[in-house]
């Protein structure tokens, strides 16, 4: 029986994760997958869903509701994740189909996200995006803001605050890659010694996988290492 292209790279994802945990003297199995699967088909989805994938993680809030939709059939096992930068005017439609929004950065669109949660749907699980490298073109909390937004989050009644996700910038080196994620992996230090029950550190990605499970990545978010490279262009 031949296996699809997506199961295949799927595999092979998992082996990396499993090196990776190994070399960190981590079980493998602390270490989620997170299938990044923006900008492909729904087909593609079903197909890693097929190899045994079953968190998936979405940018774009119109084309994930679609693929929803187009999967629903599978949507008590699937596991929805936004990544995504949220608007104000989104948070609504992320409320009402999302499983987990990692990409939380300021206090209001936490409120949203908890006021319109509907009623019956367990609470939205949720990480503080954190700008750890200081880029102003990317959103996320200053680290040094990361409690006091936290504290905040936690008190909201339909929100689950489990943990904090970054988007390092590019770095060359493994030595490199492992700075922002060893920096994020402090902040979350602080937090829980702060009292907050935290179990999620969402970070690295196709091409940093490693780095990022050396320093305790326990959701690691991975696209192009599974569907492939995107085209952007539609």
């Amino acid at each position: 029986m031949s296996s699809s292209p997506v199961a295949r790279h799927l595999d092979e994802v998992r082996q990396r994760i499993a090196k990776a945990a190994a070399d960190a003297s981590r079980e493998a199995s602390l270490v989620a997958l997170l299938a990044v699967s923006k900008t492909f088909p729904a087909e593609d989805v079903r197909a890693a869903f097929d190899a045994g994938q079953r968190a998936f993680g979405e940018n774009y809030v119109q084309e994930a509701v679609a693929k929803i939709a187009e999967l629903a059939d599978l949507r008590s096992e699937i596991e929805w994740h936004f990544i995504g930068p949220l608007q104000s005017n989104k948070t609504k439609v992320v409320a009402e189909n999302f499983d987990w929004v990692h990409s939380v950065d300021r206090l209001k669109i936490a409120q949203r996200l908890s006021e319109q949660r509907p009623d019956g749907m367990a609470p939205l699980n949720v990480c503080l995006q954190v700008n750890v490298s200081g880029e102003e073109s990317k959103s996320g909390v200053a680290p040094e803001e990361a409690l006091a937004l936290a504290r905040q989050i936690v008190a909201l009644p339909f929100l689950r605050l489990r943990g904090l996700m970054a988007i390092p910038e590019p770095a060359g080196t493994l030595d490199e890659q492992r700075v922002p994620h060893r920096r994020l992996r402090e902040i979350m230090d602080t937090l829980r010694a702060d009292g907050l029950e935290l179990d999620t550190l969402s970070m690295g990605m196709s091409a940093d996988i490693e780095a990022a499970i050396l320093e305790g990545a326990t959701m690691v978010r991975i696209g192009t290492a599974i569907f492939g490279a995107r085209d952007y262009s539609n």
